[in-house]
């Protein structure tokens, strides 16, 4: 429940960073029109670039702070074993190797094929 949490928290502060840089365009744009000279209009560029640095310094503290309210860890991750060996298959660690070699393949019967010119009773419905 504390991740759900965590997340609606951050989704919202995530929204607020754009609206604030939303904001901030448009801050640009009258800036920008307003502005008589190229140095203005540089200023205006630089002070839309701030605003929206500092947007997201924002939600990145609003993130933190989300976790931390929720104890630090967004979830459980388990790292699966590493496979080695047998992989808990006691048959395995007797010796026996796949496919089948030796004397066991030996005893295997041939597979069964149908006779020549026999066909399966559904060939012709498809």
């Amino acid at each position: 429940m504390q991740t759900a949490k965590q997340k609606v928290k951050d989704v919202s502060s995530a929204a607020k960073e754009k609206m604030q840089e939303f904001n901030v365009s448009g801050q640009k744009k009258a800036e920008k029109a307003a502005a008589g000279s190229k140095q203005e209009k540089e200023i205006a560029e630089e002070r839309a670039k701030i605003n929206k640095h500092q947007a997201k310094a924002e939600l990145h503290q609003d993130k933190a702070q989300h976790l931390a309210e929720t104890g630090g860890h967004a979830g459980i991750h388990h790292t699966p074993a590493p496979l080695t060996g047998t992989q808990g298959r006691p048959e395995a660690a007797a010796g026996s190797t796949y496919p089948a070699s030796g004397a066991a393949a030996a005893a295997a019967a041939p597979p069964t094929y149908p006779a020549s010119g026999e066909t399966h009773p559904d060939a012709g419905k498809y």
